[in-house]
């Protein structure tokens, strides 16, 4: 876990059973550090809120396509989008974004494996809510840490490529809990991997049984579609 911040905690209430944190001091820090981070997330949600936005934090582990998602998707998506990006070095991410006309901001943390609600609230700062209507947190890629931190949005979106496998859902189920969207990504690689998408379904199931799955490819405008039309859906219930 990272010691310094308990990140891989997600379950507050079981902070006193995980073995590793039998120090009280620990867990006395670790329980300010999520409370505080907890009540950013909501100011966060309010903010967004107050500007008829719906926020939408992108999970996965790195190289899954969230980019390239987000660089596509402005051609089907009916609604105007700006992305806050978050990587450890460098702002490719965001200039990527930023040379397709989608305004971008890019938080680097550092050594953070994840976005904190904090991080988000100071990008916010540079970017305009008033003419958008739909804020993607591109998060640190990492299928473990960013599920621990609320960073304010309303809905969770995880993705995995095929070329990851069909066992990550068993192997990193938290994150996949949490998700309200899961999208498998890099589906025109399927028939180079061996990679099955009843045996994900199967997990998710398991795991989290009101989830949606889709299968995605940005080769296929189709695919690309459905998702726009799924975030359109949730974005208008705001």
């Amino acid at each position: 876990m990272c010691q310094d911040c308990g990140c891989s905690l997600t379950d507050h209430s079981n902070l006193h059973t995980n073995p590793q944190l039998n120090d009280t001091k620990t867990l006395s820090v670790i329980h300010k550090i999520l409370d505080k981070n907890d009540h950013e997330a909501q100011h966060n949600r309010q903010h967004f809120e107050a500007n008829k936005v719906t926020a939408f934090n992108l999970m996965s582990s790195p190289g899954s396509g969230k980019t390239t998602l987000l660089e596509h998707l402005h051609k089907y998506l009916p609604k105007k989008y700006a992305v806050i990006e978050g990587d450890l070095e460098t702002s490719r991410d965001a200039d990527r974004l930023i040379a397709k006309g989608i305004e971008a901001y890019q938080v680097q943390t550092g050594s953070a494996c994840h976005l904190d609600a904090f991080m988000v609230h100071q990008a916010l700062h540079h970017i305009d809510l008033k003419p958008i209507d739909v804020c993607f947190v591109e998060n640190v890629g990492n299928l473990v840490c960013p599920a621990s931190y609320d960073v304010g949005t309303h809905h969770n979106i995880v993705l995995l490529s095929v070329p990851e496998g069909d066992d990550k859902i068993e192997k990193y189920p938290v994150m996949f809990r949490r998700a309200d969207l899961v999208l498998i990504t890099k589906m025109d690689l399927v028939e180079h991997f061996n990679f099955s998408l009843v045996e994900c379904r199967k997990q998710l199931e398991k795991l989290n049984p009101n989830v949606t799955l889709m299968p995605v490819s940005v080769k296929d405008q189709q695919s690309i579609t459905a998702v726009a039309q799924w975030i359109l859906k949730h974005q208008e219930e705001l």
